[in-house]
């Protein structure tokens, strides 16, 4: 295979999304048609993390674009989890159902190698789990291994229900969800575990999803849920609306059309900038960071990285110590009346800058 790997870090210093970037590597193999990027963006709590995500990007500037934003997301979820990794991030140019192979996935591999350990990787969107073991055959630098911590999703989806509570308890002074309501748009994986640890509490449950089938499969475990459509749900009278699909869910627009007083999701990068997340608050509206509620999929998949290997007692007390982090969050900003991102922010930022090598 004629994988070759190029080093952009000094040449893209001038795009709008770097940030400090350590490291940004492009790969390429014309023979499986590979294209793409990793991106290092912080490594002073470890070695840098994060998922692979195929997509086809419409030009090279939105994927780098991507993998920057990503990988520096990354860095912020893991000081807000408590992991000792950085943040990282790859991203591969094309469409996952008309160009992925078996040699694509083994020369993909070979360029996390070339790395040597700066950069572990798994499952996202357009990489499923099976990619994820055919390429632990090939790479050690892999996470997310079958019948270890295996799929993140019960784990990312936990890890929101836990923050929903801990935002109802602020919010209403009780975390009980009976007959509470909650919208959930997105019911793939994450999002329909989080249906069911819902309704097991007592929820009312709205869900849309922009897959029919995935939601007659969801309707036929749970026929008491109503169905919404997902373009409108977020405009559903509701006590807490759930974004788990892609990102950029709260915009200019949606922010004034939303009636729930709590957003708490599993999507990542659901603020269309900053600034939305500041309207929320004025609005008094409780916007839960994306990476704190989401941040149990990433504790489940690094576990393997720990001396001694996974233990999965240690990732069920790392998802439920998010509650405690996300009270001292809800406490800053109380104290400092400043918005509930901009205190993650800062606490990531205090985590992995006071950590500086």
């Amino acid at each position: 295979m004629a994988l070759k790997t190029i080093n952009r870090t000094d040449d893209i210093k001038s795009n709008s999304a770097f940030k400090d970037h350590e490291l940004i590597v492009e790969f390429s193999d014309d023979e499986t048609s590979l294209h793409g990027f990793i991106a290092v963006h912080n490594s002073n709590l470890g070695p840098a993390t994060g998922g692979t995500r195929m997509f086809p990007y419409t030009n090279e500037n939105n994927a780098l674009e991507d993998v920057l934003r990503l990988s520096r997301a990354m860095t912020y979820k893991c000081a807000i989890a408590g992991v000792s990794h950085g943040g990282g991030k790859a991203v591969i140019i094309g469409d996952s159902q008309k160009i992925k192979t078996k040699e694509l996935i083994i020369s993909y591999a070979n360029a996390v190698n070339s790395l040597n350990g700066k950069f572990t990787t798994g499952e996202d969107v357009g990489i499923s789990e099976d990619d994820v073991q055919l390429m632990f055959k090939h790479s050690s630098f892999f996470i997310g291994k079958k019948g270890v911590a295996g799929d993140p999703s019960p784990y990312a989806a936990l890890s929101t229900f836990y923050c929903i509570q801990t935002a109802l308890s602020e919010r209403f002074g009780s975390d009980s969800l009976k007959d509470k309501t909650v919208s959930v748009k997105g019911v793939g994986k994450v999002g329909a575990e989080l249906v069911r640890l819902l309704i097991e509490s007592g929820a009312n449950i709205i869900v849309a999803d922009i897959n029919n089938q995935t939601i007659d499969e969801l309707k036929q475990k749970f026929p008491q849920i109503k169905v919404a459509d997902a373009n409108t749900i977020h405009k559903e009278k509701a006590d807490v609306f759930a974004p788990c699909a892609m990102g950029k869910e709260l915009t200019k627009t949606t922010i004034e059309e939303i009636i729930a007083p709590i957003i708490c999701g599993s999507a990542n990068n659901q603020l269309e900038s900053d600034e939305i997340g500041d309207a929320l608050y004025a609005k008094k509206i409780m916007y839960i960071p994306d990476y704190v509620a989401n941040a149990g999929g990433l504790i489940d998949v690094i576990d393997e990285r720990e001396e001694g290997g996974y233990s999965k007692e240690r990732v069920l007390s790392r998802i439920a110590n998010l509650k405690n982090t996300l009270s001292e969050i809800f406490q800053r900003a109380r104290k400092e009346n400043i918005p509930f991102h901009r205190v993650a922010n800062k606490l990531a930022e205090e985590r992995f800058m006071n950590a500086r090598k």
